[in-house]
């Protein structure tokens, strides 16, 4: 009981209190009119426009977070894909791993407007820039944790007899799982931010497009309202991520005790 006093405190205590502080300054920040109302809304102006606007916000919610699925389920495939082809062969990870990295290279502000201008205001280039993004942390991870296999392990599968697919299977996939969901986690919160970035600069709904509505609005409060729903949303996206990996890897939560 003593030892779990305080992970408590580390794991909640101390992130609360600290960003309960934050709101606290800010509210005193804007009460005392350091800042103009209009350009900084106080904390509870946010709230205010977060409950009033809140049906709309889930509407639009609801759009991105289906662009954020679609966009990230065919990446993970296709990271995956990648991954395991480049582990295959290696005459493949030689030619492609550079052409990986490089597209990392170009800014997602970048290239949403062209993925626009080529494949219209719909929910395609959306999901095309989300899989840009998202495929690449899961194949540069996915590869790392084949390659981290013990040598040794896999000469002696195979003097037991073990093929190609059974050495993946019971050793390299299971030695990977740690960094397919560390790269997971990073991916989800990318996915959403991508989403939003790509809406902003065409769309017809999602989280980007009010954005953009309340911006020429100037109504701040509700700017910083849709932006403490993307916060929300990126951090369950990544909680559920965590407890999809203490299902999938039971062995690493009893390692953790």
């Amino acid at each position: 009981m003593k030892r779990k006093l305080p992970n408590i405190t580390n794991k909640f205590l101390l992130p609360l209190s600290a960003i309960v502080l934050l709101l606290v300054i800010w509210q005193a920040v804007s009460m005392a009119e350091l800042v103009p109302s209009f350009m900084l809304p106080s904390p509870v102006q946010v709230v205010q426009a977060l409950i009033s606007d809140f049906p709309l916000l889930l509407s639009h919610a609801g759009v991105t977070l289906l662009e954020t699925f679609i966009g990230l389920i065919i990446g993970i495939v296709v990271g995956f894909g990648l991954a395991v082809l480049m582990d295959r062969y290696s005459i493949l990870r030689h030619a492609f791993y550079p052409l990986v990295v490089l597209t990392q290279t170009i800014p997602t502000v970048a290239i949403a407007p062209l993925l626009v201008l080529w494949f219209g205001y719909e929910m395609l280039p959306k999901i095309i820039l989300i899989v840009l993004v998202v495929f690449f942390p899961i194949a540069v991870n996915m590869l790392d944790g084949f390659r981290s296999v013990d040598k040794d392990t896999i000469s002696l599968l195979r003097s037991m007899g073990a093929g190609d697919r059974q050495i993946f299977r019971y050793v390299k996939f299971p030695a990977a799982l740690g960094e397919f969901f560390a790269s997971l986690k990073i991916s989800v919160s990318y996915a959403v931010v991508s989403a939003v970035i790509s809406e902003w600069l065409g769309g017809f709904n999602g989280l980007g497009v009010y954005m953009t509505r309340v911006k020429k609005a100037y109504s701040f409060d509700k700017m910083f309202a849709v932006i403490f729903l993307i916060s929300a949303l990126s951090l369950i996206l990544m909680w559920l991520v965590k407890l999809l990996q203490k299902k999938c890897m039971p062995w690493d939560n009893r390692k953790g005790k």
